[in-house]
């Protein structure tokens, strides 16, 4: 069922309910606001050609839809696309049509512009993903190549699925044919970006749980090839082999290591390499990451988002961008840069939008 409704709370208390008030690390010329408020469990991120920017979420069920109509950097119109889905984490825009990534299916919403009113339903273009609700939140995302690219989480904390789609990337065209894997050995991925330069598919996974505070570390892989396998389940990191698993199938070595470690259980999410011009130019290029935050260690990680800063097309270090204030109530989630040059991340915890610009 369709609801509409314009904000109806002020923008300045909107500020005093979703405040966030740690300073920016890097630079006071920085500004973070508040974009788009009342988006319970808001999740991934993508634009519309007319600037309408699309929410998906997890464990409301929603899919959103926001609009700057104004211009001035706050959104002013809220629209509820759809409810009562499985999971509807992973958003996509394309060629007109907003599709959207629930548990075992991808739905389309054809020229969904003009129609966030009264939007069409959705058509189903694939229906055979894994049915396992661990995990089972996809991100989902156009390529360079103009097809859907999807993430397929493992069912488990550490496990050899049988299913065999599960603990990969595969990719399909718009209309659902051709299903390909691109990617495996991968536990949860949850956020992915291509390149600028070199055109080669970034993304993280989140590695697995109860082996301490600071085992294993969370990854950022990269994808040269397709086919290439990242280790799961039976590695984890450059070599720790799992002690559940027992002797891998081939020395960890042989696997694909990551091109950067983040603190274990910090939770990498979503990852956007930087292309605008608003921010300085150091920035070109750069990986925007998203730290949604641990629950499986005694002192807290992430709640932050980082930039991995690359040299030689190469990551080179990782740099405190902005911690969130109050710890657990902020988890950042997802990117989404704007035409102007702005960067949208999510924020699930509080629900909510905020943009980052250069004063």
């Amino acid at each position: 069922m369709l609801r509409l409704s314009r904000f109806f709370v002020l923008y300045l208390s909107l500020f005093f309910i979703f405040p966030l008030q740690a300073g920016a690390a890097v630079s006071d010329r920085f500004s973070i606001e508040l974009y788009a408020a009342g988006l319970p469990d808001a999740r991934s991120l993508a634009l519309g050609d007319d600037g309408t920017v699309y929410v998906g979420t997890r464990i409301e069920g929603k899919v959103y839809a926001v609009v700057d109509s104004d211009r001035d950097g706050q959104a002013d119109r809220k629209y509820t696309l759809a409810e009562g889905l499985s999971l509807p984490n992973g958003v996509a825009f394309y060629n007109g049509d907003l599709y959207v990534a629930e548990i075992s299916k991808i739905l389309r919403f054809k020229g969904i512009a003009g129609k966030l009113k009264n939007p069409p339903e959705p058509e189903i273009i694939y229906d055979r993903l894994p049915t396992n609700a661990h995990h089972g939140w996809h991100y989902l995302k156009v390529g360079m190549d103009k097809k859907l690219y999807l993430s397929i989480g493992v069912p488990c904390n550490i496990c050899k699925p049988r299913q065999l789609l599960y603990g990969k990337i595969i990719r399909i065209y718009p209309d659902g044919s051709d299903l390909e894997i691109v990617a495996k050995g991968i536990r949860n991925s949850v956020g992915f970006d291509w390149h600028p330069q070199t055109g080669e598919l970034w993304f993280t996974d989140n590695g697995r749980d109860r082996l301490g505070d600071d085992l294993p570390a969370d990854e950022l892989n990269v994808l040269s090839e397709k086919g290439q396998h990242f280790g799961f389940p039976w590695c984890h990191g450059e070599a720790l082999v799992d002690p559940k698993m027992g002797t891998p199938r081939k020395p960890c070595e042989r696997f694909e290591p990551p091109a950067w470690e983040f603190q274990a259980h910090s939770a990498p999410l979503g990852i956007h390499f930087y292309t605008g011009k608003m921010f300085p130019e150091k920035y070109q290029g750069q990986l925007f990451v998203a730290l949604h935050g641990s629950w499986d260690r005694s002192e807290p990680a992430g709640y932050k988002i980082v930039t991995i800063q690359f040299k030689n097309d190469q990551p080179e270090r990782e740099v405190l961008f902005y911690e969130m204030e109050g710890g657990y109530q902020s988890r950042p989630v997802d990117f989404l840069q704007l035409p102007d040059g702005s960067l949208l991340f999510s924020d699930d915890k509080r629900g909510a939008i905020y943009r980052i610009s250069w004063r």
